[in-house]
């Protein structure tokens, strides 16, 4: 400690320790992406197992599943390695060959628009799978209606349990698809806000220095 450096009040040095109340927040995204990984192998096992009974659409929305996954674990690796060595302690990777590339100029901005960057990504994964979902909407009654309801009770009622596997119906509906895309509308306008402010914020200073 240098002669001119001031001693750090004891309030000041607790409260700049109360950040590894975080320490436990980052270590339970740890556990959930290894929930997601234990996800992913059992999607995967059931793709492989099934492939050959399998429709294209089908394969296709276990692939598109499978990417959603990927991206929300990336999203969590996002947030815990970027999190912690911005709001909690450094990590020190400069030298290490896997450093990161983003981690090496990451902070609390960046960070919000590369995490907005990601929820456009797993939202539009959603909404792929959705369009795809959505071709039979007009040909198939809601799962919710009361006609699709009341034909599987009669059906079961008569012909017995698993009657019911025969009808078809549609878990979403024209007015869930349509809101599904305004919310992603929205989700893009959100990031390109944030980048907006972001871009404006950073460039504050060097305008003032010009000047």
């Amino acid at each position: 400690m240098s002669a001119d450096a001031k001693p750090i009040s004891p309030l000041s040095s607790l409260i700049f320790a109360s950040r590894w109340l975080q320490l436990p927040l980052y270590l339970g995204l740890i556990l959930a992406q290894c929930v997601y990984v234990f996800l992913f192998g059992k999607e995967l096992w059931h793709l492989l197992h099934k492939a050959n009974s399998m429709g294209e659409q089908e394969i296709m929305l276990l692939v598109l599943g499978l990417i959603d996954v990927v991206m929300i674990s990336n999203l969590l690796v996002m947030v815990i390695v970027g999190g912690y060595e911005t709001f909690v302690s450094r990590l020190r990777l400069e030298n290490h060959p896997d450093q990161p590339e983003w981690l090496s100029h990451v902070n609390a901005s960046v960070l919000k628009v590369k995490l907005a960057l990601s929820i456009i990504g797993i939202s539009s994964i959603h909404l792929l799978k959705t369009f795809i979902g959505a071709g039979n909407l007009d040909g198939l009654p809601s799962c919710n209606s009361p006609d699709y309801i009341l034909a599987v009770q009669t059906a079961t009622s008569t012909l017995g349990p698993g009657a019911e596997a025969a009808f078809k119906c549609a878990t979403m509906t024209s007015t869930g698809v349509m809101w599904q895309t305004i919310i992603h509308g929205a989700f893009i306008l959100s990031a390109i806000g944030i980048a907006y402010t972001d871009k404006l914020m950073s460039g504050a200073p060097s305008k003032t220095l010009s000047h």
